[in-house]
């Protein structure tokens, strides 16, 4: 259920297709918020019958012959979630509170300040004749995590009948995914990510659940990820002209995040929250006007003037004084915890052996690779069983893989019907060319990079129940967020939600840099390898990008300089650890300027 209050100040983003499929089950009765990809409905029906087995619930499959399989399937799976997850918060509100159990689980995960901590401390210590009075406040308080749900909207290919006959554009992938979580049971929010689909924004409109009832409430809410301010409005008001209110902005860094990454033109995360902590009276107002016309217009219910809009940021936080910095000096709602949850056995699907990989894995081990068939850059592991068994096919020349859900089916370069960059046809036919002389080494060796995405990313939720994945294809591909090479060991979720807190402080690697600095690294390294990319040969559209860029990274640095020396932004040891690293930076950021000239 999506409330506007929250028992914690942070979420766990989506992660892969499988990562936190099921996070939901493991954390929503402790008042967690996470998020479910639903652009996977192959692994939603297998978890949803590997659940259904598990917890005796009645399982009917849902075939591909059926007509929309997709979005019911979708559905299926969510009102699964949804119905679980309410008898979990039952059971709990239900149990006996002066023994341990769910109830005290979820005390002992609250931030130090919470009410609801103040409040079962006074219940446990009451006399028998307030119990009952006590124990009624804090049911109302005790909610469940939003079981919010994500769809990358550029994952949103067409299909087709079984004829070869083109569907309409409302049976797409991500329109389809859309409808089955309209239709849902939840009270919950859809995180749109990866910039902005109008058609599928659009389709939205089509579902009453996204617009204000009559008491004010919306059901469904809408969540867009973005990298920066101009983005935010843009988008906010697009929808806003549709009557469609978006709840929250979740501000990601270009580079220092898992899975995809969008590199900002430069644009560091500092100066970015900067922008929305300045901005942030006229983002809402603009887009609550737009939206209040909109609404008028359609003759639908008015926004309450209570409805705002709220800012939070992930990517790379490490430790609780980021955490708590990050907060409160740029005024945010929360913040999104992400890679670190791999580890935590409790509240993620990855399967064992994934783990231990990670674990061992060096920092260089950690990379951003061109795995991804769409053609954006993908965080990667060396190590993962998913990269060994790329390595492995295109020794035994067999490029390439096997091609069964086909979600990144975009390329027509060789067919008239859509086929996936990853896909062993597609790797085949560009290996003849090749062999033809009509393509380089690099390349070939640019498209063998291309690595099937659809089924390492789900791989390890169907692994981590002991299962095996459709069609034994046990390989993972794992998409840490570089943060991730800092922790090392497996932790139990009271722990992770400790460290997060400032309750403990887990041991991380001595050498990892603050937040900020870390992604402005990231961003140096990005930067020198697009010189060595595009120089001497650079066209002066291409000179001028990255001119650009060098000169927003040096703003940011500028900014974070500033930052550093008024503000105290950490232990005095990490505050003079970053004057350091930050000078470094600038000096490597002047020696890029002469290559221009």
């Amino acid at each position: 259920m999506y409330q506007s209050a929250t028992l914690h100040t942070f979420h766990i983003p989506v992660m892969g297709l499988g990562y936190t499929v099921d996070t939901p089950l493991k954390v929503a009765r402790f008042g967690i918020s996470s998020v479910v990809s639903i652009m996977d409905d192959f692994l939603l029906e297998d978890m949803r019958r590997i659940h259904s087995r598990i917890l005796s619930l009645p399982f009917s499959p849902i075939l591909e012959s059926e007509a929309d399989y997709r979005a019911k399937r979708v559905q299926a799976y969510l009102d699964m979630l949804h119905q679980v997850i309410q008898t979990q918060m039952e059971e709990l509100k239900n149990e006996n509170w002066e023994v341990a159990g769910s109830m005290s689980q979820l005390i002992a995960l609250l931030p130090q300040e919470s009410e609801v901590t103040r409040l079962f401390n006074q219940y446990l210590a009451a006399e028998s004749s307030e119990k009952n009075s006590l124990k009624a406040q804090l049911a109302e308080l005790v909610i469940p995590g939003s079981v919010d749900v994500n769809i990358m909207t550029k994952v949103d290919k067409l299909n087709y009948d079984k004829e070869g006959n083109e569907l309409s554009r409302e049976y797409s992938d991500a329109l389809s995914a859309l409808r089955g979580f309209a239709k849902s049971k939840l009270t919950a929010a859809l995180v749109f990510s990866a910039g902005m689909n109008p058609a599928l924004y659009s389709y939205a409109e089509q579902f009453a659940d996204f617009f204000p009832d009559e008491n004010g409430k919306i059901k469904k809410r809408i969540i867009l990820k973005v990298s920066d301010y101009r983005s935010a409005l843009i988008q906010g008001k697009f929808l806003a002209k549709k009557g469609l209110w978006v709840s929250e902005f979740r501000i990601e860094s270009g580079l220092n995040c898992g899975g995809h990454a969008f590199a900002t033109d430069g644009f560091l995360a500092g100066p970015i929250l900067e922008d929305f902590k300045t901005n942030r009276k006229e983002l809402i107002e603009t887009i609550r006007q737009s939206c209040n016309l909109a609404l008028g217009q359609k003759e639908q219910p008015l926004l309450p003037e209570s409805e705002s809009i709220k800012i939070t940021y992930q990517g790379g936080i490490g430790t609780a004084g980021e955490d708590s910095f990050l907060r409160n000096h740029y005024q945010l709602d929360g913040t999104g915890w992400g890679s670190p949850f791999l580890l935590v056995p409790e509240a993620t699907s990855v399967d064992e052996e994934t783990i231990q990989r990670i674990i061992e894995a060096k920092k260089s081990d950690f990379f951003l690779s061109h795995a991804s068939p769409l053609g954006i850059p993908f965080n990667n592991l060396r190590t993962s069983s998913g990269e060994d068994q790329r390595k492995m096919r295109i020794e035994k020349d067999r490029p390439g893989s096997p091609c069964y859900k086909k979600f990144l089916s975009f390329s027509t370069e060789f067919t008239e019907k859509p086929i996936c960059t990853a896909s062993r046809q597609y790797q085949v036919l560009k290996s003849k060319l090749f062999d033809q002389g009509k393509i380089s080494k690099q390349e070939l060796n640019d498209i063998l990079e291309k690595d099937c995405l659809c089924e390492g990313l789900s791989a390890p939720a169907i692994l981590a129940q002991g299962e095996t994945p459709r069609r034994n294809l046990n390989a993972v591909t794992i998409c840490p967020g570089p943060n991730l090479a800092y922790f090392k060991g497996v932790f139990s979720l009271k722990e992770m939600v400790d460290h997060i807190y400032g309750k403990i402080s887990l041991k991380l690697e001595s050498d990892r840099p603050h937040v900020f600095v870390k992604e402005a690294q990231l961003y140096m390294d990005y930067l020198k390898k697009e010189f060595q990319k595009l120089i001497p040969e650079a066209s002066t559209k291409q000179e001028a990008y990255l001119e650009k860029f060098r000169k927003n990274l040096n703003l940011g640095l500028a900014y974070y300089q500033d930052l550093v020396d008024s503000i105290h932004v950490d232990s005095e040891e990490i505050i003079g650890k970053m004057k350091l690293q930050l000078q470094e930076l600038k000096s490597e950021i002047e020696l890029l300027r002469p290559q221009l000239a």
